[in-house]
């Protein structure tokens, strides 16, 4: 049908305002953005952020907080790591939008294992997914409630495990549920992280640990065999993500521990704090990271073969028919979340790419801990476009840090908002940032790049000097001596532990309490359950009777009257008789 002159006319007027009034009105909702978000905190909580960008506190002090999550509508769900039944996750909305959460609402009645440890919290089609040590549950959420209002239904259950019990999750666009099973060893040693024992050639552990599990997204009560097993030879992978842009999951590995604790003609306390890397990975299906048989050394940027199946630092053996990483992170660092960013706010730079939360070091032993930040990876046609970047400091609120409970707080989850603001959460005392971009996008560059690359040559990032940062020169001759070679990294300088999986030394029953069990821990070690100071923790500990009765009296010694102990000393002869009773007859 064509119109006459007239009908034309009058077409093309009206067409012409309904196209004046879309662009004004685009116009308008562009340069209202950046009015729309809430005002940044002065000192934007604390934190050190490229120019351009602001940080408000949402919430503050709620708890161990572990990942989280953000729904359409910007209400905000965080998996706690101690919850009790019925208050295992919280909700947080911003009612009257200024940033701050002002409903905050306890939820979850599901079984919650005792103990401290990794969790994930995850929004996928509808439903709220999150994570315990063993299983995994969903609640499908209720339009406009904050508080899902649905039943919960458990996805997934597996045999608890008590080294690396991460279960964290991911989900592509096919309707696939990625699982990560950590391993039940440090390095899958005959004898687990006890010195001079070697892997077990093949690593039972690898058939159903140490990987990435895929299973059906939307199908209840699976175990482990209804799932496939999509990648191997990852040792612990509490950061992983699917990245629709670029089509592929990734994953960041904790590396193994105690190199130099376990191969001390091999490996210095230097090379033990800076090694192994904490390797990116870009999960394919059938990967193999390597883990226990290879690992990443990032100083000479080669995978090598693990001393305990015939490597000393130098050997390569096989290592190129394994997994590169992408990038290889400092040792010890603990990367503990991943998100691609999908968002308009950032400058265009930061589209795609990769955010990554960095936990921080425990296991540095006489070098300052490190590695507190949130760190960013640029990204193109899926792979690392250049070197990474700080993107958030200032989380431990220090600069040296002797030990990991130095540190105020402590970088855990990551989320975006529906705005394309960044969050990230804290573990220590649950304190959640908004970041926001209220700056110019095309003058950002170069210069604000330049300010957070300085960041790199603090003592909590640096890689320190061998002889200048070492803390422990001095620390010299008898229990203090054998204290920073066998105890340091898992209880940290000040006898504190970690706060996390490490209990602390310093006021503990444990220690001041009963001399038998006291010996007894040290030869046989420990494992499951207990309480120090009031506190549920579960690990670990690794038996040391491959010390002379003599050592371990002096390192007991020190342990009781050090680190506000006053309990007395030990003595040889009483290690001795222990010893000998606790011996199977021959």
């Amino acid at each position: 049908m064509f119109l006459n002159s007239a009908g034309s006319k009058g077409a093309s007027s009206k067409s012409l305002m309904w196209f004046l009034f879309l662009v004004t009105g685009i116009s308008l909702i562009t340069c209202n953005f950046k009015e729309k978000l809430p005002e940044g905190d002065v000192d934007n909580g604390g934190l050190v952020l490229p120019g351009g960008f602001d940080a408000v506190v949402v919430v503050d002090s709620i708890g161990n907080a572990r990942h989280l999550a953000v729904n359409k509508n910007g209400d905000i769900y965080v998996k706690m790591t101690t919850g009790a039944r019925n208050t295992g996750n919280i909700a947080l909305r911003d009612v009257d939008h200024d940033g701050k959460a002002d409903s905050i609402a306890r939820f979850g009645d599901y079984q919650e294992e005792n103990g401290y440890g990794p969790t994930s919290m995850r929004i996928y089609n509808g439903y709220l997914y999150f994570s315990t040590k063993g299983a995994v549950y969903r609640n499908k959420l209720t339009p406009g409630q904050l508080v899902p209002e649905s039943k919960i239904e458990r996805i997934l259950s597996d045999k608890y495990e008590v080294e690396h019990i991460a279960k964290t999750l991911a989900f592509d666009g096919a309707g696939h549920m990625y699982v990560s099973f950590g391993s039940t060893s440090n390095v899958c040693q005959e004898v687990n992280r006890q010195p001079g024992s070697v892997g077990q050639t093949p690593c039972a552990e690898l058939a159903g640990h140490a990987g990435i599990w895929r299973f059906d997204a939307n199908k209840t009560d699976q175990t482990k065999k209804d799932g496939m097993r999509y990648a191997t030879g990852i040792r612990s992978a509490i950061a992983m993500e699917w990245s629709h842009a670029h089509n592929s999951l990734f994953a960041l590995q904790h590396g193994r521990d105690d190199l130099q604790r376990t191969w001390p003609s091999l490996y210095t306390e230097w090379q033990s704090a800076m090694l192994p890397a904490e390797e990116f990975f870009k999960v394919g299906e059938g990967m193999d990271g390597g883990w226990p048989y290879y690992y990443f050394d990032q100083l000479q940027n080669k995978k090598l073969l693990s001393p305990e199946y015939g490597g000393d630092g130098k050997k390569q053996g096989d290592a190129a028919s394994y997994a590169q990483p992408l990038i290889g992170f400092p040792g010890h660092w603990a990367p503990n979340d991943l998100h691609f960013y999908t968002g308009d706010q950032f400058p265009e730079r930061y589209k795609n790419g990769a955010f990554i939360a960095f936990h921080g070091s425990a296991g540095r032993t006489s070098y300052p801990q490190s590695g507190y930040v949130v760190c960013f990876v640029p990204f193109k046609n899926g792979a690392p476009s250049g070197p990474w970047e700080v993107f958030a400091d200032g989380f431990a609120q220090r600069d040296t840090i002797v030990s990991s409970s130095d540190a105020v707080y402590r970088p855990m989850g990551l989320a975006e908002g529906p705005d394309g603001s960044l969050y990230i959460g804290d573990d220590v005392k649950g304190k959640i940032w908004r970041i926001m971009f209220k700056g110019s996008k095309k003058d950002f560059g170069a210069d604000q790049l330049a300010e957070m690359e300085k960041r790199k040559t603090g003592t909590g990032i640096k890689t320190p000097d061998e002889v200048k940062d070492n803390l422990a020169i001095g620390m010299t001759g008898g229990g203090k001596k054998l204290y920073k070679t066998y105890c340091i990294s898992c209880h940290q300088g000040d006898g504190k532990g970690d706060g996390n999986r490490f209990p602390p030394l310093n006021g503990s029953e444990w220690v001041n309490g009963n001399k038998e069990r006291l010996i007894k821990v040290l030869l046989k070690g420990l494992e499951g359950p207990i309480t120090v100071k009031g506190k549920s923790f579960e690990g670990v500990m690794p038996k040391h009777d491959f010390m002379p009765d003599a050592d371990i009296a002096k390192v007991l010694s020190y342990l009781r009257s050090n680190f506000t102990n006053n309990s007395g000393l030990i003595r040889e002869a009483e290690v001795a008789a222990v010893r000998k009773q606790s011996s199977p007859p021959h």
